[in-house]
């Protein structure tokens, strides 16, 4: 039987391109959801994200059980979870865009300004840049060497390097990625990232963490 994937709609995600990634990419059965009932029922749970953090914070939270749903069964359960560009940044503690908002807190740091260190760094970070995996991390098997696609202007800045699986270079070191149990997060975009991205999408799909 085909794994159910959880790909959760709270009208702040990429969802079509990330739904159509991931079909690519070999998942059978992905469905675009709300329902805590469904996200409870599912095998894998992805949570992209597109905008501020507060809007998308505001977003997920506004839907009547879906958090819990998720903790259960991301936290409880240990069922393999994506978050993508700002689904990655909502496992923080706390974002920072337009005043500080709580974020779900799975993963201790902030959600920070990318600091513009030379006037020739723009921000946003927009387009491709090199994915360069932390060796020590446990996770760093789903994160291969490559270049991805990013655009955002905010970063996590991870509060343990234990929990960093991977680095870019934007002005200085920002997290690409980050990894801890059951949990991945990615500040890129895989549904925008070509072969690299689809290769991305198939080790997750794969993961038995």
């Amino acid at each position: 039987m085909a794994e159910a994937i959880a790909l959760i709609d709270y009208g702040a995600g990429n969802l079509h391109s990330v739904h159509n990634a991931l079909k690519a990419a070999g998942a059978e059965h992905v469905a675009l959801t709300a329902d805590p009932d469904l996200v409870r029922g599912a095998q894998r749970i992805v949570l992209p994200g597109v905008g501020s953090f507060k809007a998308c914070a505001k977003g997920l939270k506004s839907i009547p059980g879906l958090v819990e749903a998720m903790e259960e069964r991301v936290l409880q359960d240990g069922v393999p979870f994506l978050g993508i560009c700002v689904g990655m940044q909502l496992i923080a503690d706390r974002g920072l865009e337009h005043g500080t908002t709580l974020g779900l807190g799975w993963i201790s740091g902030q959600v920070e300004p990318i600091e513009r260190t030379d006037p020739a760094i723009k921000v946003p970070h927009m387009g491709w840049n090199d994915v360069v995996p932390m060796p020590h991390h446990g996770g760093a098997g789903l994160i291969e060497e490559g270049e991805a696609y990013f655009l955002h202007s905010y970063h996590f800045a991870v509060e343990n390097g234990r929990d960093i699986a991977a680095m870019t270079d934007h002005g200085g070191g920002l997290v690409a990625a980050v990894a801890r149990d059951n949990m991945l997060g990615v500040q890129f975009h895989p549904e925008k990232s070509q072969a690299y991205g689809l290769s991305l999408l198939e080790r997750f799909l794969e993961w038995r963490p």
